[in-house]
């Protein structure tokens, strides 16, 4: 899953393409808000994000699109 995550008085939107399902996520988020705690995800290269849940602006979850790029020969 594509993970879209607004931060508040930041310019940018943190992207995390995670292994975690909708559910997942939006449980983990749902907790983050509702405790005051943290929001951390780990990306498919196995690198975290942690987010502060009061700083969390909006969250967008969508499935992963990769792009595939390379080059095709003709036999």
């Amino acid at each position: 899953m594509e993970v879209k995550i607004g931060v508040t008085h930041a310019n940018r939107e943190l992207v995390v393409d995670t292994d975690l399902d909708a559910a997942s996520v939006e449980e983990q988020v749902r907790a983050a808000l509702a405790e005051g705690g943290l929001l951390s995800l780990t990306d498919i290269k196995g690198r975290r994000v942690v987010v502060p849940g009061e700083k969390i602006a909006y969250i967008e979850v969508s499935t992963s699109t990769v792009g595939k790029v390379g080059f095709h020969s003709k036999d």
